[in-house]
């Protein structure tokens, strides 16, 4: 029997990326796995759900009304893909383009080490050697996660390794995870609820990890103008009214005690991180860009996971 793999994604006003995302879908190896995309469009004005019907009619379409924003859309996404009763549901974002093996060999890891839920291995498509958002590490005395802007994929390891978060862009979430977990919190973090939703897995015990074969090219961030360079009002608001931005200090408080290993730590870390951010220190800002770091390989060579045997039987072993 075939595994049963739901892919999801929220997508508003997207129409082109949504339909390059999808093709590169279809282009995938899916031996050995049934797949079945489900596509929440969010009030999309710009015919995305028309142009998707049109050209992949086998595409479920779940109709939101504009204001779920990411979190809520995944959650719908992931609440339809339950009704069909999958082994695995993958969540991506829409504005990205998969590498033909990408999809089974996320499955083959997962399907290789027990109770583990498995991120892609993301890469920038301007400069697709390049690291995109992978692996961050929790370091409460300097305000949370630090994320990596220098790594490439001659800098990571050669095997899945174990992380403490897996940045939503590409997950692979065994059913039983979210069953066991629930959904992710859209009350608390509307548009950031990938951080606090893999934490909170692997403090029930499920192991995170990244698979760098599994190969997945996303479209850079749009850039965000540095905090200080912001006029006073505008700050005011990012800071403290818009909910969605990255700058909001309710997302930046739940990101922190949700998501870190500990409450005591995220607790810890927020007043280090709110400094960091008006001094223009963040390790989410340019700033961290000139940054040393060293190779992934290093830094993370006591978690890089040893070999089990696959109860997949069609990606490559090891």
């Amino acid at each position: 029997m075939p595994l049963n793999v739901e892919i999801v994604t929220p997508v508003h006003n997207r129409r082109e990326e949504t339909l390059q995302c999808l093709r590169s879908i279809a282009r995938s190896d899916s031996a050995g796995l049934r797949l079945h995309v489900i596509v929440v469009d969010d009030g999309s004005t710009d015919g995305t759900a028309e142009a998707i019907a049109n050209e992949f009619p086998d595409v479920e379409i779940v109709t939101g009304d504009g204001n779920l924003w990411y979190t809520a859309g995944t959650n719908r996404g992931i609440s339809a893909a339950l009704l069909h009763e999958p082994d695995y549901i993958l969540a991506i974002n829409n504005d990205q383009i998969f590498d033909e093996k990408c999809i089974v060999n996320l499955v083959e890891c997962a399907e290789r080490y027990p109770r583990s839920v498995v991120g892609g291995l993301l890469l920038n498509w301007e400069t697709p050697h390049k690291i995109f958002q992978i692996s961050p590490r929790w370091e409460t005395l300097k305000g949370g996660f630090r994320h990596w802007y220098n790594q490439t994929v001659w800098t990571i390891p050669e095997r899945p390794w174990e992380v403490e978060i897996i940045v939503g862009n590409c997950v692979l979430y065994p059913a039983a995870a979210v069953s066991e977990v629930g959904l992710m919190d859209e009350k608390r973090l509307p548009q950031f609820g990938d951080a606090e939703y893999t934490p909170r897995m692997r403090r029930a015990g499920w192991r995170l990890m990244i698979e760098p074969r599994a190969r997945v090219f996303c479209k850079p961030n749009d850039v965000i103008t540095g905090f200080r360079r912001l006029p006073f009002g505008k700050k005011m608001r990012v800071l403290f009214t818009d909910p969605h931005s990255g700058y909001s200090l309710r997302r930046r408080f739940y990101s922190n005690y949700l998501g870190a290993p500990s409450r005591l730590q995220g607790l810890i870390s927020l007043p280090i991180s709110i400094a960091r951010i008006l001094a223009g220190r963040s390790y989410e800002s340019s700033w961290a860009i000139t940054q040393p770091e060293s190779p992934l390989a290093e830094t993370f060579a006591s978690v890089v996971v040893k070999s089990e045997a696959s109860k997949f039987p069609v990606a490559n072993g090891d």
